[in-house]
């Protein structure tokens, strides 16, 4: 087993993603484009090839892992604001669905929601059991009110060699704005103010 190099986990790779969409499918522009990014990272699974009840060598640390990546977020995101956000995981074949969404847990992603200027809404995640290559569709949502219907959007992505079998891949992705084009109605993202999320 390998040893730890980050707090009690072995990281063995860590990914970013950018994109910026100029316009739409059908070459419509649209104001600023939206920075898509994604941060992910490859961590060896404490609990592969075994079952056990309890998950806490994942999750009681797991803030530490949050606080990098929102270092890494903001690092990437060159001073563009991020209005959406989204995660995911990729279990190798020797662990459980349940490992991945362990990395997931609030505890994670609190540091990343503080790291992004706060956020009110709960984080849309997915995940799956998979092997190294396997493509992963990460919703996005406005980070402030999950009701505003232009920042629903998707991120497809895929990490080469991750996961390997006994690894975890956990991602999140976020942007910079809602879809280009939108127009279906709905709480616009500028009505979002105070603590419920809503004027």
């Amino acid at each position: 087993m390998p040893d730890p190099n980050f707090g009690p986990y072995h990281v063995r790779k860590w990914f970013s993603q950018v994109e910026d969409v100029l316009a739409t499918e059908s070459g419509q522009p649209d104001g600023d484009p939206v920075r898509r990014i994604v941060i992910a990272a490859a961590i060896r699974n404490p609990y592969s090839g075994r079952f056990s009840a309890d998950l806490s060598d994942i999750t009681a640390k797991s803030d530490l892992l949050g606080r990098e990546f929102g270092r890494r977020v903001g690092a990437t995101a060159g001073g563009v604001p991020i209005q959406s956000y989204g995660k995911a995981c990729l279990v190798g074949a020797l662990g459980e669905y349940e490992h991945g969404n362990a990395f997931l847990t609030q505890v994670f992603a609190d540091p990343v929601r503080e790291s992004v200027g706060g956020g009110k809404a709960w984080v849309p995640s997915t995940g799956k059991v998979a092997a190294p290559g396997a493509v992963i569709d990460i919703p996005l949502a406005h980070k402030d009110a999950l009701y505003v219907r232009s920042h629903y959007d998707t991120i497809s992505v895929s990490f080469g060699d991750a996961p390997r079998a006994d690894e975890v891949v956990i991602a999140f992705a976020f942007a910079s704005r809602g879809r280009l084009r939108a127009r279906l109605g709905g709480i616009r993202a500028e009505e979002i103010t105070g603590a419920d999320g809503l004027r």
